[in-house]
């Protein structure tokens, strides 16, 4: 009798079903795209509302959505993240008067400049921008800001030429810059 497959088996699994389209056949389950990303989308809830049974009953919308429009989606995590920043966006405008405390929320504990909000929604889009790559080009983003390693470093990782990487990374940012500001979304300095 086979030793049943551990739950970070069946994720990793999942998770490669979930980018499909032409080249792939089958489809992922609902099921199987739930269990892959429902954690990850409530994290990513949480950080825009900071209140988790809001973050919670957002998530389970943007499933009851995808159900809805389920022969319609091709790429079901970009979908969902977008659903998710979407709803999570209009409960913060719809309820932006509440507050929870006299206190500034942590997000906003540095006293930066701009709208709180906005730098919400900005963080949103990035991450939004951030599940429509590819694995590859997502890696390179994680392994360069994320671990912050050295170009050396990442070209040891990847096995890319060092001129590689910065190429590469040089062209992944400008493009997602341009998305941002496509989307309305700009630094300080424009």
């Amino acid at each position: 009798m086979e030793p049943a497959p551990s739950l970070t088996d069946s994720r990793s699994e999942t998770a490669e079903l979930l980018t499909f389209g032409p080249m792939t056949e089958e489809k992922p389950t609902l099921r199987q795209i739930f269990e892959a990303e429902e954690g990850a989308l409530l994290r990513f809830a949480c950080g825009m509302l900071r209140q988790r049974e809001t973050a919670e009953d957002i998530v389970q919308e943007a499933f009851l959505r995808l159900h809805a429009h389920w022969d319609e989606v091709n790429n079901a995590r970009a979908w969902l993240y977008r659903t998710v920043r979407n709803l999570a966006l209009n409960h913060l405008r719809d309820h932006k008067r509440e507050t929870l405390t006299d206190e500034p929320p942590e997000w906003d504990a540095g006293g930066g400049s701009g709208n709180p909000l906005e730098r919400l929604e900005a963080t949103g889009a990035v991450r939004l921008l951030l599940a429509e790559l590819d694995d590859g080009d997502r890696r390179l983003i994680q392994l360069k800001y994320h671990q912050d390693l050295k170009y050396e470093q990442i070209s040891k990782e990847t096995g890319l030429s060092v001129g590689n990487v910065g190429y590469k990374l040089h062209h992944l940012l400008k493009g997602m810059a341009e998305s941002l500001k496509r989307m309305g979304i700009e630094s300080a300095e424009g």
